[in-house]
């Protein structure tokens, strides 16, 4: 079975995210919301989590289960992109614009992952 190459792009996309993780956690730690314990070990296991669902995409027995745990990892890191937004102080700038256009991205992203569940 050929997999089309939008999957495979998706794949790419998340095992070069989830290994950004690990060469950039600051970035990632600084997001997750004071309320969410331990950030460190959430920075990783999101990282964990992006590169192993990544790698199951390009298979084609686990796409389907991969497409859904994609969907559910962008559920859960969705409190990080409102608390990226709402943390943002000062006026409204081009950075506070795109951290805006992000919130609706993560519906994109899920309908395109949905788009593999089956």
């Amino acid at each position: 079975m050929n997999l089309p190459w939008h999957l495979y792009l998706m794949a790419f996309l998340y095992i070069i995210a989830g290994i950004n993780h690990f060469k950039n956690p600051g970035m990632y730690i600084r997001i997750i919301p004071p309320f969410f314990p331990n950030p460190k070990l959430l920075n990783s296991l999101s990282g964990v989590a992006e590169i192993i669902l990544g790698i199951l995409l390009t298979l084609p027995f686990s796409t389907h289960i991969a497409a859904w745990g994609i969907i559910a990892l962008l559920i859960a890191v969705f409190p990080a992109n409102i608390y990226m937004f709402c943390k943002k102080k000062g006026k409204f700038s081009l950075f506070k614009l795109i951290l805006l256009i992000r919130l609706p991205l993560q519906i994109v992203l899920i309908f395109w992952a949905y788009q593999y569940t089956r």
